[in-house]
């Protein structure tokens, strides 16, 4: 069997051969493992991913890196995952989702043991700087084109197996997984890296890779057809079986959302909001060390606030948009990218009190939450067809992590550009970089707002 072909979209079985109520039994049961290994097998793609963001005030404190080092290791990650996005959310639309989504996270799995290895393999001076500097670079932009392997696959899941009128609603829960994944990763990673050092967080993040891919082997399923089933749309009632034969093949759909306006402005948009979510995220717990004077652990639990609450905003946002707002899904992201907007102002310009600092990430948890859920990815495939969702999510993930990649090198060069040595203690300045975050945010509801016919189903 060649590489493609061990890829490639399953073949339809075998008609299954039980009643009408057998049948929908067979597809509710597989619906169901599908959403859960998509969304928990994400979340553990997350905790290979954002490994690195726990551990940024141990690698400083040891010498091994300076901040600029880290964010160019950092975008190498991003800019990797913006182009991966691009190209595997299109091949994903042609693949075996299931081998397509497992494949990634074995990459990404290695990758975080292998940068792990490296550490404990570091032997310092120049030499030692520049050699680990490269190799975690490289590993490091591996991992982020793995990473680009998990959420086309499982949200073309929910596509191929959930029909549009409750698709928001299991969207909005699969969004939690973004957040799940940061929650453990910050409270898992983090508790590691306490116990035994930062090498050894890395090694944790491959252990957790490694659960991912069993899940998603056993439980993600490819298409209703590859079961013995018919398509979605007959087997919901969405279309006649007539109806369903006269689709564009795929590639013609994925064209016709590159030529869609609204996609390109919805992109640009999840753009600016994912600078301000991965200032936070990337930066969050050197800042309060920094600015706040908060230790290692305090830091990573308060940043930690932000994940678990983000999935109230992402498990509901997708129900309410469904349920009351009709799909007019670009209403809700904008008020929600407001109070982003104040959210994170709050936490840049407050004081140290751990009250104001928790209130801060509880609203911008939940406001991001929703954010991922609608500017990242729900509001796009509402747009396009069912056989083309890869695409726009390809096109809109592309954009979202291409702003991530450049938040990284910005913020790095901004904030060692402002680094100070006081009484023998270099200190860090985040004065310029909070004003690029806050204006990043502002900008990314500013333009949802023109998103307004497109969101509508």
């Amino acid at each position: 069997m060649s590489l493609l072909s061990f890829f490639r979209k399953s073949e339809p079985a075998v008609p299954f051969g039980g009643d009408d109520a057998a049948r929908m039994k067979l597809y509710r049961r597989l619906r169901f493992q599908s959403f859960l290994a998509g969304t928990v097998g994400y979340s553990l793609y997350y905790v290979c991913r954002t490994s690195l963001n726990v551990v940024k005030k141990p690698i400083l404190e040891s010498g091994a890196l300076d901040a600029s080092q880290l964010g160019l290791i950092g975008s190498a990650l991003l800019f990797a995952y913006a182009i991966g996005k691009f190209v595997n959310g299109f091949l994903a639309d042609h693949s075996n989702i299931k081998r397509f989504m497992a494949a990634g996270l074995c990459v990404s799995t290695v990758a975080n043991l292998l940068v792990g290895v490296l550490g404990f393999a570091n032997g310092g001076g120049f030499v030692g700087n520049m050699t680990l500097f490269a190799a975690f670079a490289v590993m490091w932009g591996l991992n982020g084109w793995a990473q680009s392997m998990g959420a086309p696959p499982a949200i073309i899941a929910l596509s191929r197996w959930f029909p549009l009128s409750i698709r928001g609603t299991y969207y909005g829960f699969f969004s939690a997984s973004h957040n799940l994944g940061e929650f453990l990763s910050f409270l898992f990673v983090g508790a590691v890296v306490g116990i035994f050092g930062w090498q050894w967080g890395f090694v944790g993040s491959s252990v957790a890779g490694a659960v991912g891919v069993v899940i998603i082997l056993f439980l993600l399923h490819d298409t209703p057809e590859s079961k013995g089933l018919p398509p979605i749309e007959v087997l919901t009632g969405e279309e006649s079986e007539e109806q369903s034969r006269k689709h564009g093949s795929t590639s013609e759909l994925q064209r016709s959302v590159i030529r869609n306006p609204f996609v390109w402005i919805l992109a640009l948009s999840s753009a600016f909001m994912y600078v301000s979510r991965y200032a936070i995220n990337g930066w969050g717990v050197l800042f309060l060390q920094e600015a706040k004077g908060y230790s290692l652990a305090t830091a990573t639990q308060v940043i930690s606030v932000n994940a678990l609450l983000g999935i109230i905003g992402t498990v509901f946002s997708g129900w309410l948009s469904d349920r009351l707002f009709h799909g007019r899904r670009n209403v809700l992201a904008f008020g929600f990218g407001v109070l982003n907007t104040l959210a994170l102002t709050l936490f840049l310009y407050s004081g140290n009190g751990m009250f104001v600092n928790l209130l801060a990430m509880v609203l911008f948890g939940m406001a991001i939450g929703v954010l991922i859920c609608f500017l990242g990815g729900l509001m796009a495939i509402d747009i396009v067809p069912r056989e083309a969702t890869g695409a726009a999510l390809g096109i809109v993930g592309m954009a979202s992590y291409v702003g991530a990649g450049l938040q990284d090198i910005v913020s790095g060069w901004l904030i060692d550009s402002g680094k100070t040595l006081v009484d023998g203690v270099v200190r860090y300045d985040f004065g310029t970089a909070a004003l690029f975050w806050i204006a990043a945010s502002a900008l990314s509801f500013i333009l949802a707002l023109f998103v307004a016919r497109g969101s509508r189903r």
